[in-house]
């Protein structure tokens, strides 16, 4: 098996489906012979051709127009947009055409389009390159978000996003692009969407979180076992449509918990996966749910990034709290 980075990862699933089916293409800024701004598509354009893998202009409008019209002619696009920042350019592609297609046509047409995009901070990028926007698309009807935190489930998820018949936003973590290497099979293989991984086996406290924050939580979770305190990390994976079972699930055998994430309070889906907790199991719990987030202001400046976003010490503090309460 073979040892790959995520962005290795993440080539190999669209290496995979451009075998697999001739109506997968893949498009974008620099897709194409320069392999994209962090390589992901490095080499699909020598071995596919340019009429499968190519460039377009830097017109994010323009590319979310394209995967509309190539995805009504029977193609599966995998349009790249080069920062999650950008997605403003193209949002009403994204929310106000694609996700509604389905609905609209009473079930005639499908959208299979994924959206792939970086996004995340400690990186230093320039302004509106490391926003957590991702509660922006979550919050639309009829769209998949996808966050892999491993280069294992990047692989996988990719897969099984490019086969869904409904837009998928594929959000890829910046800080994890090259962070670390694991095994990854060189062969296909599929993760069902919606499907949230318990990273961490735990009794007394339940993290539910996505992306880099769930290698925050597991570093928080080594810690605090030093202490004899004992955390279940549950990695989401797929944050709409959430996997409520499995948070239920650990809550109620918890009976603590608290939400983890990078994006400021006020964004990210933290808020709903607590409401969703209270909803549902409120008379399991023994303290309220916490989160742990980013504070409610813009984005900072790549000097005070590392200040600005949440960490383990935020979130053994919080944990701590919650054991407490």
């Amino acid at each position: 098996m073979a040892q790959m980075t995520m962005i290795q990862a993440i080539t190999d699933a669209m290496r995979v489906e451009l075998k697999n089916d001739e109506n997968v293409l893949v498009f974008g800024e620099d897709v194409g012979n320069n392999g994209g701004v962090f390589r992901a598509t490095e080499g699909l354009q020598k071995e596919f051709g340019v009429d499968r893998v190519f460039d377009t202009p830097l017109a994010e409008s323009g590319i979310g127009g394209l995967a509309i019209g190539l995805a009504f002619t029977g193609f599966r696009p995998v349009m790249e947009i080069q920062f999650f920042g950008f997605i403003y350019e193209v949002i009403d592609s994204v929310s106000g055409q694609l996700a509604r297609m389905q609905f609209r046509s009473a079930g005639r047409f499908n959208a299979p389009v994924t959206i792939r995009s970086p996004f995340g901070g400690g990186v230093a990028t320039p302004e509106m390159h490391a926003d957590s926007l991702e509660g922006l698309v979550a919050s639309q009807p009829g769209i998949k978000v996808v966050i892999p935190s491993t280069p294992y489930d990047a692989k996988g998820l990719l897969i099984s996003a490019i086969r869904d018949e409904n837009p998928v936003v594929f959000l890829e973590h910046m800080k994890l692009y090259r962070s670390f290497r694991q095994e990854v099979p060189e062969e296909e293989y599929t993760i069902p969407l919606g499907k949230a991984d318990v990273k961490r086996e735990g009794t007394d406290l339940t993290i539910v979180t996505y992306g880099a924050m769930v290698h925050e939580s597991l570093k928080a979770a080594e810690e605090l076992e030093k202490e004899g305190i004992s955390l279940e990390v549950i990695d989401l994976r797929t944050i709409q449509p959430l996997d409520i079972e499995t948070i239920i699930a650990s809550v109620e055998k918890t009976n603590r918990a608290i939400v983890v994430q990078e994006a400021q309070k006020q964004a990210g889906i933290a808020a709903n996966v607590v409401a969703e907790i209270t909803e549902r199991a409120i008379l399991s719990l023994e303290a309220p749910v916490l989160r742990v987030t980013a504070p409610d202001t813009i984005y900072p400046f790549a000097q005070g990034e590392n200040a600005w976003l949440p960490g383990v010490k935020d979130i053994i503090e919080t944990a701590k709290k919650v054991l407490t309460f």
